[in-house]
């Protein structure tokens, strides 16, 4: 147990760490080629089972878990092939720098009165409508992003690298990948991502908690947890409402509101409270975002030190 727990720990700093240096490969991204992968089992599936839900289960068993087989049997091809396959499916899953530089290139354009860059870049990261936006609906829209993309690529990565290593974490943003491949409810995919769908917000039912605890901990504690106990039920996804309202009640800003997806306008329930978004609430939900790696970091350092120390007392001899 020692060892798995201090091995949990120093992979979970190599992988931040890596994360925090490289950032996503520029060249040849797996996801790229996942993705490719995915179409074509999508249409095979699609030509044998057609659209249906059955259809959408048999694809996302056949894209995903092929994939995991594969990293199972890399981790056992030597002793200690575990280090370099955990840490580098680590690093590959995290998006922590991804993430900051897309909201930090929106943020300071948009500190600078660039409002036509702004619109342009932060259509980049979300799928609403960007080109009639004002300054505080670009502000909204990036620091929304943020938050909820906290906890797809950074947090809920963490939890499952610690709750099943590399073939977890793998698994995890595969899952991720193809809802955002599949999961929508169009005439196209409204049977056949059916799967997709739900086996992601299953994934990311317990680290949307512990991510939103996470804001709310490391933010305006009593505000945070005020927002989400009264807003998250009305967000109509189970588990980005958590997170986005116990980060804006964190931040002391508010967030939601209307929205046009697709030419059609959806009026939005309101998250958190306090202060309109702007190009400072972008910085600091970047910030809050950071500051929860390096405190899960911390917690996994502490959970090895306490076993080392309880493994060194059960070890002491009898006086």
């Amino acid at each position: 147990m020692l060892l798995s727990t201090t091995s949990i720990a120093l992979k979970l700093g190599a992988g931040l760490l890596a994360d925090r240096l490289f950032g996503e490969l520029r060249r040849f991204h797996p996801l790229v080629g996942f993705g490719r992968w995915a179409a074509h089992v999508e249409a095979g599936c699609r030509r044998v089972l057609g659209a249906s839900r059955p259809a959408g289960v048999a694809a996302w068993a056949l894209a995903v878990l092929p994939w995991v087989a594969l990293a199972l049997w890399l981790r056992g091809l030597h002793p200690l092939a575990h280090w370099p396959v955990d840490v580098a499916l680590l690093y590959f899953a995290l998006g922590g720098r991804s993430l900051a530089e897309h909201a930090l290139a929106i943020a300071v354009p948009l500190a600078a009165g660039e409002l036509s860059l702004a619109r342009e870049r932060v259509g980049w990261i979300v799928s609403r409508e960007t080109a009639a936006l004002d300054a505080e609906g670009v502000a909204r829209a990036a620091t929304e992003s943020v938050l909820e993309n906290g906890n797809d690529a950074v947090f809920g990565a963490l939890f499952w690298f610690v709750v099943a290593g590399g073939a977890g974490v793998l698994a995890f943003r595969l899952a991720n990948t193809l809802d955002a491949m599949w999961g929508y409810r169009s005439p196209r995919y409204l049977h056949f991502g059916w799967a997709a769908a739900r086996l992601d917000d299953l994934l990311n039912a317990l680290p949307a908690r512990l991510t939103a605890l996470t804001y709310a901990l490391l933010g305006r504690t009593r505000r945070a947890l005020a927002c989400w106990r009264t807003q998250a039920c009305a967000w109509d996804s189970p588990n980005a409402g958590p997170v986005m309202a116990a980060g804006a009640g964190a931040l002391g800003v508010r967030l939601g509101g209307a929205a046009v997806y697709h030419g059609r306008a959806e009026d939005r329930p309101v998250l958190g409270e306090g202060r309109p978004a702007d190009a400072a609430s972008i910085a600091e939900a970047v910030a809050l975002v950071r500051r929860g790696a390096r405190w899960w970091l911390g917690l996994a350092a502490l959970a090895a030190l306490i076993q080392a120390g309880l493994a060194t007392l059960a070890g002491a001899p009898h006086a």
